[in-house]
């Protein structure tokens, strides 16, 4: 069996690159790709909470697998160092359906 070897990688960001800060994702799934849309989430009053969407990136269902399996190992890496992360369950959507 052969194993081919990596190809050497070089990282450029466009002309258009930005870093910016995301409290929200959410998730939309369709045959063909995962469409996750960026936003920052702010309480607005105690029964008001407001999301406003600031990006959206597609990604094949491949890429999406990818993203999932080094989050978790990123995370599990986190936990280790800092603690294990805390979810509030009411921040946890009830499934929802997929598009």
């Amino acid at each position: 069996m052969i194993i081919p070897t990596q190809p050497n990688f070089t990282v450029v960001n466009t002309s258009d690159y930005r870093e910016t800060y995301a409290n929200s994702v959410q998730v939309r799934v369709n045959v063909w790709d995962f469409f996750l849309v960026f936003g920052t989430m702010q309480q607005q009053s105690e029964n008001q909470v407001e999301v406003r969407n600031f990006q959206g990136i597609y990604l094949s269902p491949q890429q999406a697998k990818a993203l999932a399996a080094i989050l978790q190992q990123n995370v599990t890496n986190y936990e280790s160092t800092f603690g294990e992360i805390k979810l509030d369950p009411r921040g946890i959507p009830a499934a929802g359906p997929v598009h």
